[in-house]
């Protein structure tokens, strides 16, 4: 945040809403905990964010030190976002935010997940089974298109995301992000069924991520 409109407080808090206070500051931090991303990746992921707000944003986060910028070698050969280690020490302060909102009532005007912050639902919210074999997953969330393939790892731990997906996953999961988003927390695949959802592989993998992602219900406040 440019130093005329901080806070002007020594106080932590303050000091950290100086840096990532400003609007889509913290989205922008959201939409990189899965790895790097290209300027119009971001676009897509953030759509209601104009190009010149978005600009602003990952310019100050830059100069700020929680995000850099760099040249992926060839084959890419494309300049990327991702957060610096620094920066990555802001994943807990999102997933904290986002978890504590569930208290929140969803207005009717918030209705777009981008499908990076359907993934991270999976990694911040899966329970792992102690002693269960570790099971690899492809996830293809076709209303997002190329950028809804990512690759998921079931271990005794928790839940490993990735945007590069296993080359012989135990199953694939063919679906959309309402319909995944919607069947977390029951003990069906066949709750999938109903959205022209696809498994291919063994149904295991499927039944045990969907039964495992257990998405909070905080009491309102």
């Amino acid at each position: 945040m440019p130093a005329q409109r901080g806070y002007r407080q020594a106080c932590g808090v303050a000091r950290g809403l100086d840096i990532v206070g400003e609007r889509w500051s913290l989205l922008v931090v959201r939409e990189l905990l899965l790895g790097p991303k290209r300027f119009t990746d971001l676009q897509e992921a953030l759509p209601t964010a104009s190009p010149n707000a978005l600009s602003d944003r990952l310019r100050e986060l830059a100069a700020a030190g929680v995000v850099r910028r760099r040249q992926l070698p060839p084959p890419g050969n494309v300049r990327v976002y991702e957060l610096t280690p620094w920066g990555r020490g802001l994943e807990p302060i999102v997933v904290a935010l986002g978890t504590w909102a569930l208290a929140a009532p969803r207005t009717a005007e918030q209705l777009f997940v981008s499908v990076d912050s359907a993934m991270l639902t999976i990694r911040t919210f899966f329970v792992p089974t102690p002693e269960r074999p570790e099971t690899t997953l492809r996830i293809e969330l076709r209303d997002h298109g190329p950028a809804g393939v990512f690759g998921v790892r079931l271990t005794s731990a928790g839940a490993e995301v990735a945007h590069e997906p296993p080359k012989d996953p135990d199953a694939v999961l063919v679906t959309t992000t309402e319909a995944l988003l919607a069947a977390f927390g029951t003990e069906d695949p066949a709750a999938l069924a109903a959205a022209g959802t696809v498994i291919t592989g063994a149904p295991e993998p499927v039944r045990h991520l969907i039964a495992n992602v257990r998405i909070p219900t905080p009491q309102g406040a």
